[in-house]
């Protein structure tokens, strides 16, 4: 049911008809109108979350602090002697300007360096959403709140290995 009021031949028409519809970026819009998380926080003031890479779990609790990050009981620089990997574990701050300001401790199993790294990664930006529920768009945009879910693939039988086939002989 249209009347005359409410037809729409032109994109002119349609601005009419929103009137007073907030301006801006679509981040600022959906910050306004987006309803805000509630903090999830333990008795001892921390934000507990587990992240996920490849076969690697990352189990994560972020409070604050003055930056110091600790992996199965060791230093960052000692766990992950790459600085690759440690740029990757510090994403999460640096797109939120929080470096230096939270505390981490995170116990890793499961795969190998890089993948522990990238759940690592995944833990802290989904704890650090939970502590500061603000923070949640900026570390989502960022795709840090998505798990990585590519696995290795099994080995077949009759295949040297996934998908690689035995080397064929003409003769």
């Amino acid at each position: 049911m249209a009347d005359d009021n409410n037809t729409v031949s032109d994109l002119a028409d349609l601005k009419e008809i929103a009137g007073n519809a907030p301006q801006g970026d679509a981040a600022e819009i959906a910050r306004v109108t987006a309803p805000l998380r509630e903090r999830e926080v333990d008795a001892q003031g921390r934000s507990y979350a587990t992240g996920r890479r490849k076969d690697a779990v990352a189990r994560v609790w972020v409070k604050p602090g003055t930056g110091k990050i600790t992996i199965n009981g060791k230093d960052q620089e000692t766990y992950f002697a790459r600085p690759t990997l440690r740029l990757i574990i510090n994403q999460p701050f640096e797109i939120t300007d929080r470096v230096g300001q939270y505390d981490v401790i995170a116990t890793a199993s499961g795969g190998g360096l890089s993948g522990q790294a990238g759940a690592v990664k995944h833990g802290i930006a989904q704890a650090l959403s939970k502590y500061e529920p603000e923070l949640r768009g900026t570390v989502k945009a960022a795709g840090f709140l998505t798990r990585d879910s590519r696995v290795v693939e099994r080995k077949k039988y009759g295949k040297a290995k996934a998908r690689r086939s035995f080397q064929f002989s003409k003769r």
